[in-house]
């Protein structure tokens, strides 16, 4: 019975942490891949596809080698954990600074307004 539960709590701990690890493209599989929040089946297959050809040296290779992988969709995809080589995109964790600072201008705008 205690062999059961401690099997139990050992693969809970298992699953949660893979829930929050990051996927390298270079050594994940379509499984992993299709778990990227924003990556599909295409994107996954296209990944792999173009693997086999030869690993990923960047951020830069992979946007180049995969078809509608743009700057914006590349900085979701490492904030929801995809990586090269186990390092993110950079400037991806600026995008969410980014949209509050326009969240915020409009506010200012409204502020001038009903001052004058």
């Amino acid at each position: 019975m205690i062999k059961k539960l401690l099997l139990a709590i050992g693969a809970l701990a298992v699953s949660s942490g893979i829930a929050f690890a990051q996927v390298d493209v270079n050594k994940a599989d379509a499984a992993a891949l299709d778990g990227v929040k924003g990556v599909g089946p295409s994107m996954s297959k296209a990944i792999l596809d173009e693997r086999a050809k030869g690993e990923f040296k960047d951020w830069g290779d992979l946007q180049g080698r995969i078809k509608g992988l743009g700057d914006k969709k590349a900085a979701k995809l490492s904030e929801a954990g995809l990586v090269v080589n186990g390092k993110g995109k950079e400037g991806a964790a600026a995008a969410p600074a980014a949209k509050g600072a326009k969240g915020a201008k409009p506010a200012q705008t409204a502020d001038a307004k009903a001052a004058m």
